[in-house]
């Protein structure tokens, strides 16, 4: 892992000390920062502060932060601009860019915006606007240089070098037929490394094309599997409308990977997870917990079925073997508490999400989480095993208590194994997913166990 950077944080500190005094002048602290860093740094001030800071920055800084701002942020950074503000911002950024932008904008601003915006790149908008978000149109750029057969490179290099601050970089050049279909593609590599009365023909390759229509993740992983530098997206009848770049289609990839994996957990699928609300991550997880505690319940009952049929009336009725019952339902519950905290941490020390610093607020939080999650299945647990165990006063109680001290405690491990992995310097997601499910089994039913018998039998 790099080491942070000391003038960087230094500079944070002095960010910090101005905000307090002036965001105007804070903001002209952003100005000489990567705008990766001024989103991590605008994320963590105050939602005053940040619109304040954010709104003293030119349009042209403010496209830099957006650019690298998630949905969440854009939304909540552009809110407070007018038509004539945003108006400025979106002809700093690409088209596609700009598109992913405004669709984030209040819907009277945005057709605001579109009346201002010249004719052709409101237009651009529009046609953007109008495609399916998760399609090759919702995410293609319309700024790119096209070529004709019959010219030649030094030709298409002076139209490239004429249009540099306005197409999207590094995706080469399309030659198109007379009905703009896609027939050959000029990398930038081609018009560097011929000489330029070389015809347009002989150093074209075939195009790769896909149709508008086609699902983005589809487009990701065909360029990731041929290493494509860009795709070409075409309409029905096989015109160019835009073109996708290497760098989108890794970002769709890394958002696809994010959101399964996410999802499969059940934490939900909203980036930069350690950064909301501790009750809005409750809410998504709860779903999951639930049909856990479904599950564990009919367990339960096929168990006691089953106990009853094998020995009558005699010890399968004791209070040991009702805890017994309840067992299916804890190793669920505590295993996916456990490695939803897991997956939050494991992805976080990933992406960067979650650095040192932000460590033990994050593990506090993530076990606030689980143990608000740990107490509501709990007391669902009482009251069913409650109404499920009449014949032993107490049981219900007891086994609801224990339901809750399990979770909590596989809540706890969640966080603790990735962190004491990182500090020891073993991978956490290769340790924290195979130790945890383990871990969290043999500790959380050994708690189960032992806190249900103790309050059950006094």
């Amino acid at each position: 892992m790099t080491a942070p950077d000391p003038s960087l944080e230094a500079a944070e500190t002095a960010f910090r000390d101005v905000l307090a005094e002036s965001p105007a002048r804070a903001a002209v602290l952003l100005v000489d920062i990567h705008p990766a860093d001024a989103v991590e740094w605008l994320r963590d001030t105050e939602d005053r502060d940040r619109s304040m800071v954010f709104g003293a920055l030119s349009p042209t800084c403010q496209a830099s932060i957006l650019e690298h701002a998630d949905e969440a942020l854009t939304q909540e950074l552009i809110a407070p601009l007018d038509a004539r503000l945003l108006t400025q911002v979106l002809e700093e950024l690409p088209s596609d860019e700009a598109a992913d932008v405004l669709i984030e904008a209040d819907d009277r601003v945005a057709n605001d915006v579109l009346e201002r915006l010249s004719p052709a790149t409101a237009e651009s908008l529009r046609t953007l606007l109008s495609f399916d978000p998760e399609s090759a149109g919702g995410i293609m750029a319309t700024d790119l240089v096209t070529t004709q057969p019959g010219e030649r490179i030094g030709d298409v290099v002076k139209s490239v070098r004429k249009g540099a601050e306005d197409i999207e970089p590094d995706v080469g050049v399309f030659v198109l037929d007379q009905q703009r279909r896609p027939i050959g593609y000029l990398s930038d590599r081609a018009l560097l490394t011929h000489t330029i009365h070389s015809p347009v023909e002989e150093v074209m390759c075939e195009p790769f094309v896909v149709a508008v229509d086609e699902d983005q993740e589809g487009v990701a992983q065909l360029m990731a599997k041929y290493g494509l530098q860009s795709v070409a997206v075409v309409d029905d009848a096989g015109a160019l409308l835009g073109v996708i770049s290497a760098e989108d289609a890794a970002a769709i990839l890394e958002e696809e990977v994010d959101e399964d994996i996410a999802l499969l957990v059940g934490v939900g699928a909203d980036q930069q997870q350690t950064r909301l609300p501790v009750l809005v991550r409750v809410r998504q997880r709860l779903p999951l917990m639930g049909l856990t505690v479904m599950a564990g319940l009919a367990s339960a009952k096929i168990l006691a079925l089953a106990l009853a049929l094998g020995h009558g009336s005699g010890d399968g009725g004791g209070v040991q073997q009702a805890i017994l019952r309840y067992l299916p339902l804890i190793v669920g519950l505590a295993g996916n508490v456990g490695i939803q905290s897991s997956t939050i941490f494991v992805r976080g020390f990933a992406t960067g999400e979650v650095d040192e610093d932000r460590e033990w607020p994050v593990f506090f939080t993530e076990w606030g989480v689980g143990t608000i999650i740990g107490a509501l299945c709990g007391v669902a647990t009482w009251l069913v095993a409650g109404f499920i165990e009449a014949s032993t006063p107490g049981l219900g109680a007891a086994v609801g208590f224990a339901v809750f001290a399990a979770v909590a405690w596989a809540a706890m491990l969640g966080g603790i194994v990735p962190i004491a992995c990182r500090s020891l310097g073993i991978d956490p997601a290769v340790v924290a997913g195979p130790f945890l499910i383990a871990l969290s089994d043999v500790s959380g039913s050994a708690i189960y166990i032992f806190v249900a018998r103790e309050i059950a039998m006094r």
